[in-house]
């Protein structure tokens, strides 16, 4: 008996104790960009990005982590998103449309690239679809850098510029404001707008994981063949896929559109695919923790060496024998390295992802 009571005691206290933790967290989120302000605002902008990273890597889980479709053209649809709000508000063509209604809108023309990308492509798989979906991503950077003649579309390379800001409710997020005497920046109100956002993006992952269209993208990455055999619609659900994932990359797209106010097709590059995509496979593929944390990290580790790393050089040697760009990138090469060696399945693994490795292991010949 007192065993039994000692459990249903642990099990009453379980549920406060993590009230308790969720209202820690929450706080100290509050308070961040109150904390990194006292370094400098410039820490409070990488916050901000890396929210909007981990909107990408959100994204792109739902295609690689959750569907195991490997997807090296995802920053496309970040351009798309982008460009989007870029072209409905700014003097360009003229248009000033809403913060609330752009948004939607991003998210549905980036959903439609990404079944332009995932029709063609249903039948590849592996090398084959990275390949097409690396090609896609360069595709998309080349025409908004060649769509200024014979009609100006895009502005080309020199891009959009006096993009509107957010504005809700007439509080422009660009702007410095009071609210209990406190002093809110345009990068803090940018913070706690992308934070909504995010908190948003992670429920619609969790509910999306755990439903019969999750399952069906689970089964699809174990096996195709089996899949279909159970009656599942792979090319159905393949492309919801695609552009589910393509969705969450619009949405960060508009929203980075207007904290930059200026946009270009260089800010789409390659590599910034290959970095959102390792996030995804540092944190965990499948795991959406995981792939939160991973954005986070790749975030603030290169910012944080790269503060760090010139006065270290000056403090031994008297004067910077490596530019400090140098060794970010070697020490971040070597990290993604020893975490494919040491931790295959990322840092915080999906126990699906844990298990299917483990299985793979065991059939190892010894």
């Amino acid at each position: 008996m007192p065993h039994v009571k000692s459990q249903s005691h642990h099990l009453m206290r379980s549920p406060v104790l993590a009230w308790v933790g969720i209202a820690l967290i929450a706080v100290a989120l509050i308070a961040l960009p109150f904390a990194l302000a006292q370094i400098g605002t410039a820490w409070v902008r990488i916050a901000n990005l890396a929210i909007l990273f981990a909107l990408l890597a959100l994204g792109l889980n739902i295609v690689v982590g959750f569907a195991g479709l490997l997807d090296l053209g995802y920053i496309a649809f970040f351009a798309v998103g982008a460009y989007c709000y870029a072209l409905l508000a700014s003097p360009h063509f003229g248009l000033h449309l809403p913060f609330w209604l752009i948004l939607p809108i991003g998210a549905l023309v980036a959903c439609l690239f990404g079944v332009l990308l995932g029709a063609p492509t249903l039948k590849l798989r592996g090398d084959y679809l990275a390949i097409v979906t690396l090609g896609f991503g360069e595709i998309v950077r080349v025409f908004l850098n060649n769509l200024a003649r014979p009609i100006n579309i895009t502005n080309g390379p020199q891009g959009i510029s006096r993009i509107d800001p957010v504005s809700i409710g007439g509080i422009k997020f660009n702007t410095t404001g009071k609210v209990f005497d406190l002093a809110i920046s345009g990068p803090m109100k940018y913070y706690y707008l992308l934070l909504i956002v995010l908190i948003i993006a992670i429920v619609i992952n969790i509910r999306l994981q755990n439903s019969r269209i999750g399952r069906a993208w689970e089964a699809i990455r174990e096996d195709e063949i089996a899949a279909r055999a159970m009656g599942i619609n792979t090319t159905q659900i393949k492309l919801l896929a695609f552009a589910m994932g393509a969705s969450f990359g619009g949405i960060a797209g508009g929203i980075f559109a207007a904290i930059q106010q200026f946009i270009s097709p260089e800010s789409f590059v390659l590599v910034e695919s290959i970095m959102v995509l390792s996030m995804v496979v540092l944190g965990g593929m499948g795991n959406i923790w995981g792939v939160v944390a991973g954005a986070v990290l790749l975030s603030f580790v290169p910012e944080i060496l790269r503060y760090t790393v010139l006065p270290v050089q000056n403090a031994l040697f008297g004067r910077a024998i490596v530019e400090p760009e140098v060794i970010r990138m070697l020490l971040f090469g070597l990290a993604l390295v020893a975490v494919m060696l040491y931790r295959p399945a990322g840092l915080f693994p999906s126990a699906v992802r844990r298990r299917e490795l483990a299985k793979a292991d065991a059939r190892l010949p010894a």
